[in-house]
């Protein structure tokens, strides 16, 4: 049930951006200062797609029929919490990668025609009777 609930394109990117901008090797994102200064390690592709399910799920038990950038930010920390690995930098001054998270959220904006004009969403998130 949960898998067929739809997502707008704006927000599976949203989550894509969010997940990107925690990987200090990705050329294509702009990683935040705070990022490359506090993470070692950031999330997987796996996360994105796990942000976008744990979106859905939060969205039924809303009562909605659709998830949103809102469920997406609701369920940031407790999907990428684990999949994100703090350095000392950020032990040091006692950030867990729930703030970094938190940061992440308030850092990365919401674009709702982004993903139309670059044409870059994957069809990973399409379902198979969508075209």
């Amino acid at each position: 049930v949960v898998r067929k609930v739809p997502a707008a394109d704006h927000v599976v990117n949203y989550a894509m951006n969010l997940v990107r901008q925690t990987r200090l090797l990705d050329k294509a994102a702009q990683v935040p200062d705070f990022v490359k200064t506090y993470v070692s390690w950031g999330a997987g592709p796996r996360a994105c797609q796990y942000l976008v399910l744990a979106a859905k799920a939060r969205a039924i038990l809303q009562g909605r029929s659709y998830a949103s950038t809102d469920d997406i930010r609701a369920v940031a920390g407790p999907v990428l919490r684990h999949r994100i690995i703090t350095n000392f930098n950020a032990e040091a001054e006692g950030l867990r990668p729930d703030d970094i998270v938190q940061r992440l959220i308030n850092a990365v904006p919401v674009d709702e025609h982004e993903a139309e004009r670059s044409g870059k969403l994957p069809k990973i998130f399409k379902s198979a009777n969508i075209g």
